[in-house]
């Protein structure tokens, strides 16, 4: 679509500078970004602060992850029923007044309801943003418009553990929320001033019974999965509990095939490079997804290291998605997807093990090389994941693609905290009285299992053909590398 067409299509274009329309949505997705990164080196004195254990402090991410997970299949009904302005200012308001509300939070179950309330508001930005600059460049300029949107992805871990460690030391914690506020409403005003009006005219019907199946056992699994290891509900609820959002997702899934406008569209995994991108990304995720959590835990319980210390050790790991990013593209060419997504899981199964060989005498030195590379496979996984799933998906099946693989993406990730917040909690029982050897001995084990399950998750991308991906465009590569 050439930028004619689309002020033809879409009137308000007609006048606005689509580069600054780029700008203005790449500051929210700085903050959103930015908050997570933050909140994770943040977690240990988050839960010293309020009297509550590590394992109950995770609440903290994997709330904000579920509640995002949630809205994400809704967000583009949403924005077109309303308007994706309307829809996008009011995801940036929500997302700021709740950064207000957790950082006066006095309570840990005040903190996550503002976390779930901010999860809402996070959940819908990158959709929409998405959407917003497709529809506003043509198709040619669209990779480089997406190239620098993701930039804001990439740069926002690259700062957040070493701000968030900078702030902690020097200020509280309620602080990594407050710095939020002001970047939310100069992202507000910025968004009114150069956002054009799109929406959709007509917009299929919301599957809310869809949604309330959907909701309620992602909700419940997760829920199971943050207690088990805290023992505080008994065995026969944990399996009631399982049995109802097993019950529940079963049912979305009859659903999804019967009915003309379903959730999320699961005829889509019949195709099979999308089936293994995406559920190679949430069986990966779920080995890799609690690293963020333990490595504050590492570094701060167990190593005896102050926040911005510990924000300075995971820095590396940014640092090498950064520069992956340049030869990314050759190495996909050069060796194709199949042998690059199999050979990479398991070179990030064997690092995850070999975090399990830090201890009080381990070199910094040896710690940042470890990290730099952990980080280098962790950005040639998501990138080459994330890109391989638009590889045979048609224009008209892109939207319900998305939708789909940004959903199972935070599925994945809060489940891989969960799970990571379950196993430091079955190996280190005592919640308040744990010694920095006790704690480092848990995480060493966690990190062992881990990276087991990271390697055999590599068994999913054996499906995949040696050419699959070949064909794909450089235009669809950059547009969803950094999604």
């Amino acid at each position: 679509m050439t930028t004619a067409a689309a002020q033809a299509r879409y009137p308000l274009t007609q006048g606005v500078n689509p580069w600054l329309v780029t700008v203005s949505v790449m500051l929210p997705t700085f903050m959103e970004v930015l908050d997570t990164a933050i909140a994770s080196v943040a977690l240990p004195y988050i839960a010293g602060s309020l009297s509550a254990s590590n394992s109950e402090a995770t609440w903290v991410l994997t709330s904000y992850l579920v509640a995002s997970a949630i809205i994400l299949p809704i967000s583009g009904w949403l924005a077109n029923r309303i308007g994706r302005k309307r829809f996008y200012m009011t995801c940036v308001a929500l997302f700021t007044i709740c950064s207000l509300l957790c950082g006066l939070a006095p309570t840990l179950p005040f903190l996550i309801l503002a976390r779930i309330l901010q999860g809402i508001g996070g959940g819908g930005l990158a959709p929409s943003e998405q959407a917003i600059l497709a529809d506003t460049f043509p198709v040619e300029q669209r990779g480089q418009a997406f190239a620098l949107y993701g930039m804001a992805v990439v740069a926002a871990p690259a700062i957040g553990p070493t701000l968030g460690g900078w702030i902690t030391d020097n200020f509280n914690w309620h602080w990594i929320f407050f710095i939020n506020l002001p970047v939310g409403l100069l992202g507000l005003y910025l968004v009114d001033r150069h956002l054009p009006d799109y929406r959709q005219e007509n917009s299929p019907p919301l599957d809310l019974v869809g949604l309330i199946l959907f909701g309620l056992g992602i909700g419940l699994l997760a829920y199971v999965l943050e207690v088990f290891g805290e023992h505080t509900l008994g065995g026969g609820t944990l399996l009631a509990l399982l049995a109802v959002s097993a019950v529940c997702l079963v049912a979305y899934g009859m659903r999804a095939g019967r009915i003309k406008f379903p959730l999320l569209r699961l005829t889509l995994f019949g195709i099979r490079t999308f089936r293994a991108s995406v559920s190679g990304s949430f069986f990966t995720r779920l080995g890799i997804g609690g690293i963020p959590f333990l490595f504050p835990l590492l570094y701060q319980v167990g190593l005896g290291f102050t926040p911005i210390q510990s924000g300075l050790l995971i820095m590396p790991q940014a640092a090498a998605a950064l520069s992956l990013k340049i030869v990314l593209r050759n190495i996909l060419q050069r060796f194709g997807y199949r042998r690059v997504l199999i050979a990479n899981t398991v070179m990030l199964g064997v690092m995850t093990l070999s975090f399990a060989t830090i201890g009080a005498g381990t070199p910094v030195w040896l710690i940042v090389i470890q990290v730099f590379i952990f980080g280098m496979f962790t950005s040639l996984q998501y990138s080459s994941m994330n890109t391989l799933v638009f590889a045979d998906v048609t224009e008209e099946q892109t939207s319900g693609a998305s939708a789909i693989t940004s959903t199972v993406q935070q599925m994945s990730i809060s489940f891989g905290i969960a799970i990571g917040s379950l196993l430091t909690a079955l190996f280190v029982p005592d919640r308040f009285h744990t010694s920095a050897p006790q704690m480092i001995h848990g995480i060493h084990l966690t990190f062992l299992i881990l990276g087991g399950w990271t390697i055999v998750s590599a068994y999913v991308f054996r499906e995949l053909k040696k050419d699959d991906g070949n064909k794909l465009s450089l235009h669809k590569a950059l547009q969803h590398a950094g999604t």
